[in-house]
């Protein structure tokens, strides 16, 4: 991951919006990733990403990100997607 799950300050627009508008911020992260938006706060999502760009970590690190911090799990996947498109890696 190029921030860590708790780096909110690194981007104030991605962190407001997972705070304020949740469902908003999944149906980006999912619309990035041309997968359905109903999906876009899923473990399942974490670990395609995750997978897609050979970042380390596993099944069970997904699981226990995805269930003990949703909002942040998302809003680190919205962090990578936007310094990737920076980079244009995505």
């Amino acid at each position: 991951w190029q921030t860590g799950l708790m780096d909110c300050c690194t981007d104030w627009g991605v962190c407001c919006c997972g705070m304020f508008c949740f469902p908003c911020l999944g149906c980006q992260v999912a619309g990035d990733m041309n997968e359905c938006c109903l999906c876009g706060t899923s473990m399942a999502m974490r670990t395609l990403y995750r997978t897609r760009y050979n970042i380390p970590g596993s099944l069970c690190s997904d699981f226990f990100t995805s269930l003990c911090c949703l909002t942040c799990s998302v809003c680190q996947i919205k962090r990578d997607i936007n310094r990737r498109k920076e980079l244009g890696i995505f």
